[in-house]
């Protein structure tokens, strides 16, 4: 689509703005929305030349020096943002290359509008945040004020349309493009001869320009915001493989690896017809084994075996086992408590008399009994028990 940059500033502005806003409502991503974005962008262009040449701005001006038809040409910067923002990109290097330029772009207009005076120190506290709030409720509140503050610039605008006259078609404000472009002459009920000749009529439009500035401001810093973020993810990003080599680049080992792990390979060789239709559907049952004969043997002899591992041995070739190794205690029980303890055995063994033995056994427990009575007497009872003594 050619474009045509003849004519006067406010007519090739206003067909600017009126293409962008038709390519805001086409999709993106089609050809002919691509072209009329490029064509746009020409025009722009030209419109940022034909400013320049004028010198309708400079950096000792103040607000009061701009005259009001030229306070619209303020808007260019954002509506280059906008249309350069609708550009196709598939790439993630070109696009963060991309941000970086049309992220100039939202600077250069906020810059301005404040440089201007056009927004007030209020605002600009508002709608710009040195770093994101990390409070819920405190970002909440500010959403909050912040959506509050644009809901009455746009009631502040359409009041002033109406001083205005205009009668609007349906749907003029949808856009960004188009609330700039009601700010020209060529969408004016009344000529701009009229608005020159016509103080009043001049009050009205400086301030219906004025609102409109504070509120694409608003659009700005938020876009902003939201440049930020996508820019940040992107750097996040990792860097995706290609998807796949071309088919003459592989190799016959990628080749061989593909066919190892090709699901329809042994169908296809038995001859029993394809496995997967062209879109991958299964068209007959099919069972996944390892590769080897020796593994599929294995597997179908475990086919019928129980679920859980059988016993090796009885119960008691493990207790043999464990007691020859010495982890299982003897003796104990009854037959303990009935045997007599050492000094019950040696009394019985004592009574038999005219025996060698018992004679023997008497003696030894003679002495065991003096030895136990000098203890007696060498420890009396309660010697050593110092529990109540300081």
């Amino acid at each position: 689509m050619t474009s045509t940059s003849t004519g006067p500033l406010p007519a090739l502005y206003s067909r600017t703005l009126t293409n962008a806003s038709k390519a805001a409502t086409q999709t993106t991503i089609d050809d002919e929305t691509q072209q009329l974005i490029q064509s746009v962008l020409t025009d722009l262009k030209e419109v940022d030349s034909r400013i320049n040449a004028l010198s309708l701005f400079s950096t000792n001006d103040v607000l009061e020096d701009i005259s009001t038809k030229d306070l619209v040409y303020l808007t260019v910067p954002f509506v280059l943002f906008e249309v350069e923002n609708r550009i196709r990109i598939s790439d993630r290097n070109e696009r963060i290359a991309h941000l970086f330029q049309v992220q100039r772009h939202l600077e250069t207009f906020i810059s301005s509008l404040e440089s201007y005076g056009v927004v007030s120190d209020t605002e600009h506290t508002l709608h710009t945040q040195p770093s994101p709030i990390k409070d819920a409720a405190k970002r909440r509140e500010m959403k909050i004020k912040q959506y509050m503050a644009e809901k009455d610039l746009r009631a502040r605008i359409e009041t002033v349309q109406r001083r205005r006259r205009q009668q609007p078609p349906e749907g003029l404000l949808s856009n960004d493009f188009d609330l700039v472009r009601s700010l020209l002459p060529s969408v004016s009920a009344s000529s701009s001869s009229d608005d020159e000749e016509d103080p009043e009529m001049d009050d009205i439009l400086r301030e219906a320009s004025l609102l409109s500035l504070r509120l694409l401001y608003i659009h700005a810093c938020s876009q902003l915001q939201s440049l930020s973020q996508e820019l940040e993810l992107l750097r996040n990003t990792p860097t995706l493989p290609p998807v796949s080599p071309p088919a003459d680049e592989w190799r016959e080992t990628d080749k061989d690896q593909e066919a190892m792990w090709r699901l329809d390979l042994t169908t296809r060789m038995t001859g029993r017809g394809p496995l997967l239709d062209p879109t991958g559907k299964p068209l007959q049952p099919f069972t996944i084994l390892p590769r080897g004969a020796m593994d599929r043997s294995h597997l179908k002899a475990q086919v019928f075996s129980p679920g859980h591992r059988l016993p090796t041995m009885t119960v008691d070739e493990y207790l043999e086992i464990e007691r020859q190794r010495g982890n299982i205690l003897t003796g104990g029980g009854r037959q303990l408590e009935e045997k007599p303890t050492t000094s019950e055995q040696l009394a019985i063994d004592s009574e038999m008399d005219r025996t060698v033995f018992g004679e023997g056994k008497s003696e030894e427990k003679r002495l065991r009994d003096e030895q136990w009575a000098q203890f007696k007497d060498d420890n009396p009872k309660g010697a050593g028990n110092m529990m109540n003594r300081g």
